[in-house]
């Protein structure tokens, strides 16, 4: 349970080494709400345009909390790995108080192209709804970007 609730923290955590470069984008299909880039500390990071970092984002369609509370929410760590395993990692989290609000995905570019997650329903399998399930999308390629998409 200690290294689910460690993951899940480094999920939201915002490093990388100065020689890193990695850039998240964002679609918003929705005609409607912000995407945010939130970090761990809770700064807004962006609100909707390519920034080079990473961290929690979600769709602020008027109803989430800051850190994405009441709606679905993407978790990063975009790093380059310095062991084998130790690279980028993404997922979906619907671990209460999220919640599934509009659909959602990701996927990996300029690295790992094609690899990615799409959460279309509120019985979205492979989106974290405890501590314990949920699939981790990894990367281990060097300076891998991110592209967000929601209502696809």
């Amino acid at each position: 349970m200690q290294f689910i609730a460690s993951l899940l923290a480094l999920a939201s955590f915002v490093a990388f080494a100065a020689a890193e470069s990695h850039t998240i984008t964002f679609t918003n299909n929705c005609g409607r709400g912000t995407p945010m880039l939130i970090s761990q500390t809770g700064q807004v990071l962006s609100t909707g345009g390519s920034f080079t970092s990473n961290g929690p984002s979600y769709l602020q369609t008027g109803g989430c909390g800051l850190n994405g509370d009441f709606c679905t929410t993407v978790e990063t760590t975009l790093v380059n790995p310095t062991s084998a395993g130790a690279g980028s990692a993404t997922d979906v989290t619907l671990i209460p108080d999220h919640e599934f609000s509009v659909t959602s995905g990701f996927g990996y570019f300029n690295g790992c192209d094609g690899t990615g997650f799409d959460c279309t329903s509120a019985n979205c399998p492979g989106a974290f709804t405890d501590p314990t399930n949920g699939l981790i999308v990894s990367c281990e390629a060097d300076n891998v970007d991110l592209a967000i998409t929601f209502c696809d």
